[in-house]
């Protein structure tokens, strides 16, 4: 070390030495350090320089100065950095790291000095440790007298390089603290002085650093992730963020913390858990799709990067298409919808891809009884492009060969699915992300016909900044969805049959900082439909079926959008938005008219109009409106309310009790009117210790107008009027959500509850189009009490115990209630539509966990899952149906799972 000596700075006396004005140097420097420009100095000079090398940075200083004073030259060349010089007897120069070295207290003269305006004495620790060495932010000045500063920074992980959304930075002992945002940004207010700053964040190691705070200034941190340790299972956004998030509604799960919830055959699957939390729920087990506050399966709009999901359900509903391994985030809006989106009036589950890391090449896998699952991320272009590649698939098809029943022998029963991301940071300003998903499943069980189904997706996204207040992105996206039936039997009617609905579509996306008040998002969106409502073709050159196209359908769907976050003060702020959405029904089509005043049926047919290719043969438009308000009671207490308005131009057709790969899709036409919903929401949200418990109570009320519903009987494959066998009407749901969290500690969890009712009202004054003598009467999924636990509790460093209970009103259902002759034939009387309900639902499951060791250097970190599923064995009904035997009507029940299901998985990440 170049001449260095250790500095405890206090205000002390020094007799400084005014240099002569004659001494003056003509020097020149080109890219030289400070350490270098120093060593010139005293080369040139009788002045030796004394300071600490790791104070001097490793810029390169280009100057050229003549006939100038030492004082003048310093004074220039430190400027823009940390260091204070000071002048002992015209000979030695003494650096400091933001401190002054100050003169006397007193004068000669004996004038009176106020205390407060004497620098206070900072006392300076030199630490060799680079974790806990002082760090001086700004430089102290004479007459530096401000209170506090503003300290600025990133915060990024040490391992990807990635910002750190959610960390909270906080100045323990001043109650001083700010929560990073999207981009890792946080900004403090510290005193003037000694600072110790901590950064807190579950999964990564807490740190603390000492400041000397001077002056404005800023400070990039990194935090390191923990190792592979269970500690917590948590679901919730970011920190305090239930608290503090303007927008009502929103439910954020992080995949890497429901890996413990023990599951149906192992397979760990985001929407499973998303439904033990309040409002969102499930059918039923195998039952695909989920209904969100008393709203239909298709009311609910999926996401994957950007790109439209149709059918988020492998194997018949059992799990999701979803990978966890290949996805970092899950969004749910279930309340007040971001006006960027719409055409879904229910809500949005926003999926997001993991970014592969750009500088260590990683793997996550698991091997479990029927399913398994791998995840490479791919370095290409070190720190600046990757590529994440996941394969999930299953075998199950060879577990149906072993059982012993002859008719499950033949049976199949199979998925995968596919999905590559490639994002590349071109520079500061741009960026590229590409996704390419596409899922499958086959299966036939024990009959001839076999059922395939998939979705195939993609998305490209550009995104853009501006400068410090613009950004944007552009997005491309696909979104293909089919499936196909296939009967093949010894006799001669083979068929094939086949259905697609296909989406492409464009965003641009646009943000703008205007303020600290004002932060806006606008932007416009559009997409097109091809729908493809079926064709049947013969399976074999023996079948005698004969073929059949349903004529296709097509549509654009465009709107523009604006919302401003609103920062009133501290305690109030708004989410503001407007969406105006347009839909284009569009030739070529054949449009059907019927005769006003009477029934929709073949016999009140009037006349057919033939459009065009493009031709716009329909049009309906409207105002979205999307408002959220949040207001502090207290800083760990809120008050949210919403109120939402949104349109829905497609609908779901179909006539069973829970959605199957078989429903279709269908486009707004002249006949069927687009679906229209508007919710209104009030919540109270409460984080106590610091996060540690968060307690939330919500209420809603939800409206909706044109709501599709089948009429008795109805057949919608194939059938090109299908307007003739539907219903529309309006409809309403209500509730109450209550959720309480423990987040750290060895027992952690969740308890959720919900009270939520579903009706819908199908009215007319025809006897054949009216339900239920025109009343509001329950739909099928309406389910009054939904309660469910979730607990870990945390035996060791390696082992913990984790638990999942269940329960739900059974979902409503149609029951014979007599039977009538007439003319000579007998026939089943029902009751009014979903009068009755099926067995109450419940189930507990249970699971171990068992991790590997804990070293950091070895090539995985592994973990074992060890589960039984319903291990009560409770036979929970999936279905009722009916049956005529002898002349006896009687009832029966189908189950999926109707005794213990015990599973073992094995991960592990490398």
């Amino acid at each position: 070390m170049k001449k260095c000596i250790l500095l405890v700075l206090c205000v002390f006396t020094l007799q400084i030495q005014s240099q002569n004005k004659e001494d003056l140097i003509s020097i020149s420097f080109t890219e030289n350090t400070l350490k270098e420009v120093f060593t010139l100095l005293e080369n040139k000079t009788s002045f030796q320089f004394f300071y600490i090398d790791y104070w001097l940075e490793d810029d390169k200083l280009t100057k050229k100065f003549k006939n100038k004073n030492i004082e003048f030259i310093l004074k220039d060349i430190l400027r823009k950095t940390s260091l204070n010089f000071t002048i002992i007897d015209a000979k030695k120069i003494i650096l400091t790291k933001g401190n002054l070295i100050h003169k006397t207290l007193y004068e000669e003269k004996n004038e009176l000095i106020v205390e407060e305006d004497l620098e206070r004495p900072i006392y300076i620790e030199n630490v060799v440790d680079e974790n806990k060495k002082t760090i001086i932010i700004g430089k102290q000045t004479v007459g530096n007298k401000k209170k506090s500063y503003t300290i600025k920074g990133i915060v990024k992980n040490k391992q990807t390089k990635n910002p750190v959304e959610g960390v909270v930075v906080l100045e323990r002992n001043k109650k001083i603290s700010s929560t990073t945002d999207s981009k890792g940004v946080f900004s403090l207010e510290l005193p003037y002085g000694k600072n110790t700053i901590e950064t807190l964040l579950l999964g990564f190691t807490p740190s603390s650093k000492n400041l000397i705070v001077f002056g404005d200034g800023s400070i990039n941190l990194t935090l390191n992730e923990e190792s592979e340790m269970l500690d917590e299972l948590v679901i919730k956004t970011k920190k305090e963020s239930n608290v503090k998030e303007v927008i009502s509604g929103i439910t954020q799960i992080n995949i890497e913390e429901i890996k413990n919830i023990p599951q149906v055959l192992g397979e760990r699957d985001i929407l499973k858990v998303a439904t033990t939390l309040p409002g969102i729920k499930s059918a039923g087990e195998g039952a695909e799709g989920v209904n969100v506050r008393g709203g239909k399966v298709d009311q609910n709009l999926f996401l994957l990067d950007e790109s439209v999901m149709y059918n988020p359900a492998h194997f018949l509903g059992l799990f999701s298409t979803i990978n966890p391994f290949t996805t970092s985030d899950l969004k749910v809006y279930k309340g007040n919808i971001p006006a960027e989106f719409g055409g879904r009036i229910s809500s949005v589950f926003d999926i997001e891809t993991k970014d592969a890391d750009t500088e260590k090449f990683k793997g996550e896998a698991s091997i479990g009884v029927v399913t398994s699952n791998v995840s490479l991320e791919i370095p290409i272009v070190k720190k600046k492009s990757g590529l994440l590649v996941g394969f999930r698939s299953t075998y199950s098809n060879w577990v149906l060969k072993s059982l012993n029943d002859k008719s499950l022998n033949n049976s199949s029963a199979s998925f995968f699915d596919v999905i590559a991301k490639y994002n590349h940071q071109f520079n500061e300003k741009n960026r590229l992300k590409i996704t390419a998903y596409h899922s499958n499943d086959d299966f036939r069980i024990a009959s001839d016909t076999t059922n395939t189904y998939g979705n195939t997706l993609a998305s490209i996204n550009w995104s853009h900044k501006f400068n410090d207040k613009n950004h944007g992105n552009l997005i491309l996206s696909s979104s293909n969805y089919t499936f196909n039936i296939n009967y093949n039997s010894i006799g001669n009617n083979n068929f094939d049959l086949k259905y697609t609905i296909n989406e492409i579509g464009a965003k641009l996306k646009m943000h703008y900082s205007h303020s600290k008040k004002h932060s806006f998002d606008y932007g416009i969106s559009s997409k097109l439909y091809n729908v493809s409502p079926g064709r049947l073709s013969p399976s074999d050159n023996n079948s005698i079926i004969t073929p059949i196209t349903i004529e296709d359908e097509r549509g654009l769907e465009s709107a523009v959008f604006i919302s401003d976050n609103f920062t009133v003060n501290k305690k109030l702020s708004f989410n503001l938005g407007l969406r105006y959405s347009v839909y284009l029904g569009l030739g070529e089509s054949t449009q059907r008219y019927y005769a006003d005043n009477s029934p929709t049926t073949d016999a009140n047919l009037i006349n057919s109009e033939q459009f065009k290719n493009n031709q716009v043969y329909q049009t309906y438009q409207g105002l979205e409106y999307r408002f959220s308000g949040r207001y502090f009671l207290n800083p760990e207490l809120s008050l949210k309310a919403s109120l939402n308005r949104s349109f829905q131009f497609i609908h779901r057709l179909s006539n069973n009790t829970t959605a199957s790969p078989t429903d279709a899709w269908k486009l707004s036409d002249v006949n069927i009117k687009p679906q229209e919903g508007i919710q209104v929401s009030l919540g109270i949200f409460k984080n106590i210790n610091v996060n540690e418990y968060e307690l939330s109570i919500e209420s809603y009320y939800k409206d909706y107008k044109n709501v599709l519903d089948y009429k008795v009987g109805a057949e919608f494959l194939l059938n090109e009027r299908i307007e003739t066998q539907v219903l529309q009407g309006p409809g309403k749901s209500y509730g109450i959500e209550f959720l309480a969290k423990k987040n750290v500690g060895r027992l952690n969890g969740w308890i959720g509850y919900s009270y939520s009712r579903s009706f819908i009202k199908l009215d007319s004054p025809f006897d054949e189009e009216r339900v239920n003598n025109g009343e509001f009467f329950p739909t099928n999924f309406d389910k009054p009490h939904d309660f469910n636990l979730i607990a870990n509790y945390k035996l060791t460093k390696r082992f913990s115990l984790s638990s999942n209970f269940t329960y739900q009103t059974g979902r409503p259902i149609t029951y014979p209630t007599g039977k009538y002759i007439y003319q000579g034939n007998e026939y089943v009387l029902y009751s009014d539509r979903n009068q009755y309900r099926i067995p109450d639902y419940f189930r507990l499951d249970i699971g171990l966990n068992i991790e590997g060791n804990h070293k950091i250097k070895k090539f995985a970190h592994s973990f074992w899952n060890i589960s039984v599923y319903n291990i009560l064995g409770r036979n929970n009904p999936f279905a009722v149906f009916f049956a005529t035997e002898n002349g006896t009507v009687k009832a029966y029940q189908s189950s999926i799972f109707s005794s213990p299901i015990p599973t073992i998985t094995y991960n592990f990440k490398f």
